[in-house]
Formats: C-alpha cells, structure tokens, sequence
C-alpha cells in the first residue's frame, strides 16, 4: 500500500498535513495522479487520515498540495 504525506493549504489560508493510502498499491507517482485527479474538479473528495481522524479533502477547498515524502508532521 502506497502512503503519501500531503500538506495542504486550504482556501481559506489554513495549512494541514494529512495522509493519503492508495488502497490498490500504486507506485507514489501514480498514487500522486490520483490524488491530483481527484481534486482537479469541483466534486473531488479525496479520504486521508490525520493522526487516527479520517479527512475528507474537497477539491473546492483546496488551493495547494505539497507532497513531502518525510517533511511534513503529523
């Protein structure tokens, strides 16, 4: 299972870091197209974790992704 640690930077200013799983073991760069292609559109949700809290990213939310394969905290 791939594991992508995301920071994201939401529109109203707020940055979180989540983490995303591809469920069906994709390397990290097909991984990342998925997460990009979900939130491309206005209806995109994207499911990650935040420590043990699920997370639901909508796309129309979003202003910047960051992928940090060690940087980001959680």
């Amino acid at each position: 299972m791939t594991h992508l640690v995301l920071r994201v930077r939401l529109v109203s200013g707020d940055i979180t870091d989540v983490t995303y799983e591809d469920p069906e073991g994709r390397s990290d760069d097909e991984a990342l197209d998925h997460v990009l292609a979900a939130l491309t559109g206005d209806g995109g949700v994207l499911r990650c974790q935040h420590g043990d809290r699920l997370v639901v990213l909508y796309a129309r939310g979003v202003a910047a992704v960051e992928v940090a394969p060690r940087g980001a905290v959680l």
